[in-house]
């Protein structure tokens, strides 16, 4: 369930890094205006090109993601015991988890709308939360909240709430498990031979 509402969710953070100095409630408004002009005008995203939808996700949404803020709050404890190689592996095969999932989502983009929450800040914030709602016809409104902390080049995503859900806790709770039975090695593996079966 939780993988199918997100599907709904990539189409809000196509491109942020060309909204470097706006504010976050902003970047999400603007983005989602140029993303679904772009996949309402491209016949071969509508049509499931595999290879044009990853691109797409990999140049557009994944730089928009803080992924070493992010892995270090998806494994909790577990980053802090892990070795340097261990990091990098978990990093490499979770972004690669992350791209084919906002890839499938590219393609499941069927005129949903965007609904965007007032949000109030303060200049010295450093995370805030963006919030939105997708309208789909014929069934609920989905509520979907955005964090995002700011850094150099701007505000990046890390952590996505769905319903509720957060993207984080989601995978963190998924990725404990494995790791107390298995342990972190045994967990890359398991994102790897995932990533390899995605790939067929």
């Amino acid at each position: 369930m939780y993988k199918k509402l997100l599907y709904f969710i990539v189409i809000t953070f196509f491109s942020l890094n060309i909204f470097a100095n706006t504010g976050p409630d902003e970047i999400v408004r603007k983005t989602a205006d140029d993303v679904i002009k772009i996949i309402q005008q491209d016949k071969d995203i509508q049509a499931g090109d595999r290879n044009k939808i990853y691109k797409l996700a990999e140049e557009k949404i994944l730089p928009n993601f803080d992924f070493e803020r992010i892995a270090r709050l998806v494994l909790g404890k577990a980053w802090r015991k892990a070795t340097k190689e261990q990091r990098t592996q978990f990093k490499y095969e979770f972004k690669n988890l992350l791209l084919r999932t906002y890839a499938v989502a590219l393609s499941k983009y069927k005129n949903q709308k965007i609904e965007y929450k007032p949000m109030r800040m303060k200049s010295s914030d450093k995370i805030v939360t963006v919030k939105t709602e997708i309208v789909q016809s014929g069934a609920q409104p989905i509520s979907v909240d955005y964090a995002l902390a700011k850094q150099e080049k701007g505000w990046l995503v890390i952590d996505i709430i769905i319903e509720g859900v957060s993207l984080v806790t989601n995978y963190r709770s998924q990725f404990a498990s494995e790791i107390r039975r298995n342990g972190m090695d045994s967990l890359i593996k398991a994102l790897a031979k995932k990533n390899e079966s995605n790939e067929k």
